[in-house]
């Protein structure tokens, strides 16, 4: 079957302006134009938009989307069994969330008694979850999955206290990073106290540090643009700028990712 453009945007629950603009982009293309000019959609173009707003509904960008469909070595079925797993988890996620806040209710109205550390179950698996679909297999990959497992372990078995310090010190971080940009330099002050934040930030999680993983943690954050766009959020280049303050920091030179 064939779809106009309002038609396909009707039945997917888009925008014709989205339509066109994937199409103006190169990533969704119409089969054909019919002899008036309008944009002409089959069953390829329709799997192929099934995919993008998958990815869409996971949260990545359209230039990331691109590269992905568009590699020849793409499969479909993979990718699906793929959304169907983070779906699966993110469901996994709401679930707990919500008997978080339906044990919480329950306390408040002395129903039931809540230990404090329960009351951040929920977010601390959110945190893992998300972190293992984000980077599970790159970072499972560089590190063994035991170290990866005994890190989500540590995570989960945080106490309120200590996860508190743990994200007011991520924040920490990313100041750092920005005032240390700013500065320009670093082997100086400010870049090597982030540095050390970076690394009292690992702390929290890693079963144990060392200086080569560190370093070479950096350089990841560098070669995969998901963890470099994290640390532009401090600054323009803050995932190289980091690296480089850690390099110096650790005294490691690291690998590239992708040699």
């Amino acid at each position: 079957m064939e779809y106009t453009v309002q038609k396909l945007a009707r039945m997917a629950g888009v925008s014709t302006r989205t339509l066109r603009y994937y199409d103006e982009i190169g990533l969704l293309e119409p089969a054909r134009k019919n002899s008036s000019g309008y944009r002409i959609y089959g069953r390829e173009e329709v799997d192929k938009l099934q995919q993008i707003l998958f990815y869409r509904e996971l949260g990545m960008d359209l230039d990331s989307i691109q590269k992905i469909i568009s590699n020849p070595s793409f499969d479909g079925p993979s990718a699906l069994r793929m959304h169907r797993e983070k779906l699966l988890a993110r469901r996994r996620q709401l679930d707990l969330l919500i008997t978080n806040v339906e044990s919480t209710i329950s306390a408040a109205e002395g129903k039931s008694t809540m230990a404090d550390n329960e009351k951040f179950k929920g977010f601390k698996q959110k945190l893992v979850d998300d972190n293992e679909q984000q980077y599970g297999e790159e970072i499972r990959g560089k590190y063994g999955n035991d170290t990866v497992d005994k890190s989500n372990a540590k995570m989960l078995n945080m106490s309120e206290e200590k996860y508190e310090e743990f994200k007011s010190l991520e924040q920490e971080v990313l100041d750092a990073l920005a005032e240390a940009c700013e500065a320009g330099d670093p082997s100086g002050e400010l870049a090597q106290k982030t540095a050390d934040l970076h690394k009292q930030w690992l702390s929290f999680t890693w079963p144990a540090y060392s200086k080569e993983a560190h370093a070479g943690l950096a350089q990841m954050y560098v070669d995969d643009e998901r963890f470099a766009a994290y640390y532009e959020k401090a600054c323009v280049g803050g995932a190289k700028f980091l690296r480089d303050a850690i390099v110096i920091y650790t005294g490691v030179e690291p690998e590239s990712s992708f040699e």
